[in-house]
């Protein structure tokens, strides 16, 4: 396969104190890609950021890089986010002076390839394992990166980097899933995934994926998206009272519509269909680390899933941050006070593989 990359902005801008470093950003193209369902497409365009430099020793190979993936829905500029970005302080765990961080817009998400550049309902159906590979061939082939220092993900990200840990357990020496469970998705959260399907779908005005303007139940779906990653606490303290939670929600429901095509939204969330690293959780070699919230509705500590699958990782350990004035229900993975006590010595204890 032939492959370029194109858009290369290599200026010199600086982030906020908490992120300074070498900024970056570019396109990685991939030409002629087949997917797990048989589908191809011509180009696949996979968009990134990254901060500071790759570092190589004296063998050449690369030991200061950092993947970040982020979860359904997202981008990689969630990660400049100033509920994260403390972790990229000079000093700090994800110090960019020292760190080189890669942070990709994955398949189907933000400015990489997606249903909604035009293709519509007759892109691709791609699935977690496709995500992946494209991830692996633009750190590998892309930014020419041979070894990572961790590989982190959030939700969605949080995910993949099981599937990272299993399939490519010699490239990396640590691993830090952030609010997922390593086992196929069942229950509640297949339920409410399987409802947000059904409300874009089974709207007529869908017209199987060929609509003029966003179909209604794109709404519907988001109304359920909302309960799903939502914190009781933290929207009573945000909507008080009666009519400022209808304003909340209102406002909330506006923004995400006008941001939002029903077709990406279908999309990525059937891309979860083929995720189960359950079976070669044995497979992980590398340090895990894996950080679920006790108030995360979409991974309820009380089923007891990770404390059952965790002892089948070598050298995993789970932690379950409790519920705080810092926890924010799901999204807590964004919030790196909430956890950064137990994140910050596990990465600094990372050996070289």
């Amino acid at each position: 396969m032939n492959r370029t990359i194109i858009a290369l902005a290599l200026g010199s801008a600086v982030l906020a104190a908490p992120a300074a470093g070498q900024r970056d950003s570019g396109t990685f193209v991939m030409h002629d890609v087949g997917f797990a369902t048989g589908d191809s497409l011509p180009e696949l365009r996979l968009y990134y950021r990254t901060l500071g430099r790759p570092q190589r020793d004296a063998a050449g190979t690369v030991r200061n890089a950092v993947l970040i993936l982020h979860g359904t829905g997202g981008n990689g500029a969630q990660f400049f986010s100033p509920l994260f970005t403390p972790l990229y302080r000079p000093g700090g765990p994800l110090d960019t002076a020292r760190t080189y961080v890669i942070l990709p817009d994955d398949i189907g998400h933000g400015r990489s390839s997606k249903p909604s550049d035009g293709l519509r309902a007759r892109f691709p159906h791609y699935g977690y394992q496709d995500m992946v590979t494209a991830e692996y061939r633009l750190v590998t082939e892309g930014l020419h990166v041979d070894h990572l220092r961790l590989v982190m993900g959030t939700s969605m990200g949080c995910m993949h980097a099981w599937l990272w840990a299993e399939r490519y357990p010699a490239i990396m020496d640590g691993v830090v899933p952030l609010a997922c469970l390593p086992r196929q998705i069942a229950g509640r959260n297949r339920m409410l995934r399987k409802m947000i399907l059904e409300d874009i779908r089974g709207d007529p005005e869908w017209q199987c994926g060929e609509y003029a303007a966003q179909p209604p139940g794109l709404s519907a779906a988001l109304q359920i998206l909302f309960v799903m990653s939502s914190s009781a606490p933290v929207l009573q303290r945000a909507a008080p009272s009666r009519d400022s939670a209808d304003a909340y929600i209102t406002g909330w429901l506006a923004a995400r519509r006008a941001a939002t095509d029903a077709n990406d939204k279908l999309y990525q969330f059937d891309a979860s269909r083929d995720y189960d690293p359950s079976p070669d959780l044995e497979r992980i070699t590398a340090p895990l680390l894996a950080i679920n919230s006790a108030d995360d509705v979409i991974n309820p500590p009380e089923l007891g899933i990770m404390e059952r699958l965790i002892s089948r990782v070598r050298h995993g350990r789970y932690v379950l941050v409790p519920t705080s004035d810092q926890t924010r229900g799901h999204g807590t993975h964004t919030v790196a006070a909430a956890w950064e006590r137990w994140f910050a010595p596990f990465v600094a204890r990372l050996q070289p593989r």
